[in-house]
């Protein structure tokens, strides 16, 4: 059975859920030339719907605005022809990728001859909640499909008519494919009732990866019975030591905080040792300045930057906590590594946190005490990403411990099973 994605159907949830039951199966079988050759086709077909996709778009982006949604988040919802090509391409970089499916992760002969292989096997049916970014929707399908997996989407009603479009796209690509078009599958509706409905589906979705903001995650987490991965909420911090090149600090903090304000590895906190506080903010004030980011500064910062002729906003607990998306930052002068480490420790949210230094000593303490998915050593924060790390793209950035942490590539997108072969061994 193939189900109807028309926006006029009357499927419900259980019969998409049972089409992505069945269509899981399937994919369990599919080989490596399969799954790439599909992928090419959705890469080609967005390609070729490029004008019909930036149209549906365009419908999202007005309503959003006619709802007061910020600039930072439309940036989010957008997209351009530019973008969807990019799209295109991390779709066709998937498809290059290995395939894990079938990879022994160990291998072994017990001493009564028992041969035991652990093997990378799908998940199966994987539900995705999400917020705005449409780009999701591809990016989650192609993963999931490369590696073995139902892409089972649930995104926002602020991106609906972008979602619909993209999954048909890519739901008619698989048509000329040996790869079942259920294997890209929109939960219908756009109520909360939906997603109560994909929550609760154990037994039939087997894992849930929600990818937003922090509501959205903590609603997830806390009202899911399907297991969920959590993916972060990213209040990322730069740490300038005391023996960083001050050129480079500035050139890493500007880049971490205005590439893109818009997206979970944007830095949000910056910690600037005393011993260098006032040559570094005389080179970084005035750039943050000239970027328009705004500072919410704890004292000993802001007193540094009345003496440059710069106000900064007084920092509060909530300016520490924040995850922006926007042109802000807080900011604090520390007196030492471990101060900057306890700050960390007491507000982030576990996802990149960044220290510029030449020094040794200073870089094994804080890559060694620092307890985040990633720490960028003399990089920025934005190089935390799927993509930039060789996946292709990612399903999302993990910031839990089980079962995958960081960007969540293919390999996260499996698990294993064991085969075990004997010769007609029995347990006495």
């Amino acid at each position: 059975m193939t189900i109807s994605t028309d926006s006029s159907s009357t499927t419900t949830f259980r019969d998409v859920a049972l089409a992505a039951r069945d269509a899981a199966a399937t994919l369990t079988t599919a080989t490596r030339a399969e799954k790439d050759a599909a992928l090419l086709l959705i890469a080609d077909a967005l390609e070729a719907k490029t004008a019909d996709i930036v149209a549906a778009n365009a419908i999202d982006i007005e309503r959003a605005r006619m709802n007061g949604t910020s600039e930072a988040l439309v940036d989010r919802l957008t997209l351009t022809a530019s973008r969807i090509a990019a799209i295109a391409d991390a779709v066709r970089d998937v498809a290059k990728l290995p395939d894990p499916v079938g990879e022994v992760v160990r291998g072994y002969t017990l001493p009564n001859g028992l041969q035991v292989r652990q093997l990378r096997v799908p998940m199966g049916v994987v539900g995705m909640i999400y917020e705005a970014r449409p780009n999701v929707t591809v990016d989650a399908a192609a993963l999931a499909l490369k590696s073995g997996n139902v892409a089972l989407l649930r995104g926002s009603s602020s991106a609906f008519d972008s979602n619909t479009l993209l999954v048909n796209v890519m739901r008619e690509a698989l048509v000329a494919s040996t790869i079942t078009p259920d294997a890209i599958l929109l939960v219908p509706g756009t109520s909360h009732e939906s997603v109560k409905e994909l929550l609760t589906a154990r037994g039939l979705v087997d894992v849930i990866i929600p990818r937003g903001g922090a509501d959205l995650i903590n609603s997830v987490v806390e009202n899911s019975t399907v297991p969920v991965i959590e993916t972060g909420v990213g209040n990322c911090h730069v740490y300038v030591d005391a023996d960083a090149d001050v050129a480079m600090a500035v050139q890493i903090l500007l880049n971490s905080k205005t590439q893109r304000t818009s997206v979970c590895n944007a830095a949000e906190s910056l910690l600037v040792h005393s011993d260098i506080a006032e040559e570094f903010l005389a080179a970084a004030l005035p750039a943050l300045q000239a970027a328009g980011v705004t500072v919410h500064g704890d004292e000993a910062f802001a007193v540094i930057a009345r003496k440059f002729g710069v106000d900064v906003v007084p920092a509060t607990d909530e300016d520490w906590a924040a995850e922006y998306y926007s042109l802000d930052i807080a900011a604090a002068v520390v007196d030492s590594i471990d101060a900057a480490i306890a700050h960390i420790r007491r507000w982030s949210t576990g996802h990149t946190e960044a220290i510029v230094s030449d020094s040794a000593t200073a870089i094994a303490t804080f890559a060694g005490e620092v307890d985040s998915a990633a720490i960028m050593v003399n990089a920025s924060t934005r190089f935390t990403d799927g993509a930039e790390f060789g996946f292709g793209a990612e399903i999302g950035i993990s910031t839990q411990k089980l079962h995958a942490r960081g960007p969540m590539g293919l390999a996260e997108l499996t698990t294993t099973k064991y085969i075990v072969s004997g010769d007609g061994h029995v347990r006495s």
